[in-house]
């Protein structure tokens, strides 16, 4: 998978829900390849921040700018796409599909973008851990299960951009030193980025670069 052709960039981002401006004319640039992590207080945003990259949410004014090309210029089918073939998601409430065993979830996106398979998503769960458990159904997996799953279906297509909303939260220590490790490894073999939002000094410790949200903006932490 290619990288961005140009930089990830956030020009003057504002969102405000309900009254209460979460972001205020955010301005950032994210260097193609780089692995970010974004930590800051609950509730300043970091969330929002992952939604409006990915163009999930849309924000009330500036622009989310990649490849060189602003999200709100994309008509539906475009940024659907885009998300699709280029984004991988860890999102804290998983999303796996109930119907669907294991393996199905985690190949659901190389079938969404017409990939073949090849044992892909059987190695991704051997990767995350759960060798054996590619015909189980989600009903039969603890939490910290479903986050390995979400994990594994997140990478498996080898997105050029990797979106992670504490990937890590439902983890034990030792599981989640072997994921984060798993997550670095996958993005740098394939030149991909990712910014994944955290609360772990020990997760943001794995990452190329620290950001911290503060009302005033991201900063070097």
């Amino acid at each position: 998978m290619l990288q961005w052709r140009s930089m990830l960039e956030l020009v003057d981002l504002t969102k405000t829900y309900g009254g209460r401006t979460v972001l205020s004319r955010l301005s950032h640039r994210f260097v193609p390849g780089e692995f970010v992590a974004v930590m800051g207080e609950s509730g300043v945003g970091k969330s929002t921040l992952l939604n409006l990259i990915a163009g999930l949410d849309t924000p009330d004014a500036g622009q989310v700018v990649v490849d060189g090309a602003p999200m709100s210029s994309l008509d539906d089918d475009a940024a659907t796409k885009l998300r699709r073939s280029r984004m991988g998601f860890i999102f804290q409430a998983f999303h796996v599909l109930p119907h669907l065993t294991l393996e199905q979830n985690v190949a659901l996106p190389l079938l969404l973008n017409g990939a073949a398979d090849t044992g892909r998503a059987r190695a991704m769960l051997d990767a995350v851990g759960l060798q054996g458990r590619c015909a189980d159904f989600p009903r039969q997996l603890s939490g910290g299960e479903l986050q390995r799953v979400a994990i594994a279906r997140a990478l498996v297509h080898r997105p050029a951009l990797l979106l992670a909303d504490e990937p890590t939260g439902n983890l034990d220590p030792d599981t989640a030193q072997g994921i984060l490790h798993l997550l670095r490894d996958e993005i740098r073999a394939s030149g991909a980025g990712a910014i994944m939002v955290t609360h772990s000094h020990a997760a943001a410790e794995m990452a190329d670069r620290i950001l911290v949200l503060t009302r005033s903006g991201l900063k070097l932490a």
